[in-house]
């Protein structure tokens, strides 16, 4: 029997095709991925004569979180995926919910990013054009760095000061990049409370991924990001267009709304529909609250 074809990167087959190849196919553990506090594994699912790799998490393996009593990260996940998919921009690899070796969890195509090691760490000699010297990078395939002085640097925007020990200090920018832009607004509509730079994946192809959303969707200002450079700044043309269209596709009875309700709860699909409203209406991006850490801990 001949070896089932590999799926080539995304974007050859359709998403129609990779949603129903990880629905539908047979999972086969290859291994845990080790650092992550709930259970990940990678896995292939094989249907229809192709294959790929993918990530299973199975709800059985996660943690209960105090702040999140209601459903479960592999929904929330599910629910990011569909909201990144109504967008257009595809900043999240496709994700679906189903039953696998160890019960109901998400299943998510694994992407290959260009990271130079296993734990995404990329040195940048972008960060070293910032502001003079690149003092060590936080990974993420270029996109983030930290940087000595106290200006970004043309083609970066400043995050935050971060202590490096020996008592100094260290400028956190990120690319002034328009993929990490929509990916910071997603995370405003979804409440993402864990964007941290590790969950950024840059494939070959050069598109950019989020991955990592189990943290979202609540009904309180839960928004940590590594991505604040743009805060309080206009949102582009294009997202104002994004927005008019997700809230019409977040309206009860359409088929969006209708799947959320699947995943998330009444309060916090309500909450989705606010945090839609408030971003047309400010017309800017949002700013920490003060209420909560902005920045997610660990950074990476």
């Amino acid at each position: 029997m001949p070896a089932p074809e590999r799926l080539p990167a995304p974007g050859v087959n359709t998403t129609g095709e990779r949603e129903e190849l990880l629905a539908k196919g047979e999972l086969t553990v290859v291994g845990r991925i080790s650092g992550a506090s709930n259970a990940v594994l990678l896995c292939t699912a094989a249907y229809g004569g192709a294959s790929a790799d993918c990530v299973y998490k199975p709800v059985k393996g996660e943690r209960p979180l105090w702040d999140f009593p209601d459903g479960n990260l592999a929904r929330r996940e599910v629910a990011a995926y569909l909201v990144s998919e109504a967008t257009g921009w595809g900043l999240v690899p496709p994700t679906v919910l189903r039953d696998g070796p160890y019960g109901e969890g998400m299943v998510q195509q694994w992407i290959e990013s260009e990271a130079s090691d296993a734990s995404g760490a990329s040195g940048t000699s972008e960060g070293a054009d910032a502001s003079g010297d690149a003092v060590g990078s936080p990974g993420s395939d270029g996109l983030l760095a930290l940087v000595e002085g106290v200006e970004a640097g043309e083609g970066w925007k400043p995050v935050a000061f971060a202590d490096i020990g020996e008592g100094r200090t260290a400028l956190l920018v990120h690319a002034d990049d328009p993929r990490l832009r929509r990916l910071a607004v997603l995370d405003a509509v979804i409440n993402n409370g864990d964007r941290k730079g590790g969950h950024l994946l840059s494939a070959p192809d050069g598109r950019l991924y989020g991955i990592d959303h189990g943290v979202t969707f609540h009904v309180e200002d839960k928004l940590r990001t590594l991505l604040w450079g743009w805060a309080g700044e206009p949102l582009t043309d294009e997202a104002r267009e994004v927005l008019t269209g997700l809230e019409r596709q977040l309206a009860a009875g359409a088929p969006l709304a209708t799947r959320l309700a699947e995943l998330i709860t009444p309060a916090e699909l309500a909450a989705v529909r606010a945090r839609v409203a408030h971003l047309r209406r400010t017309g800017v991006h949002p700013e920490p609250s003060g209420q909560w850490p902005a920045i997610p801990w660990p950074p990476v």
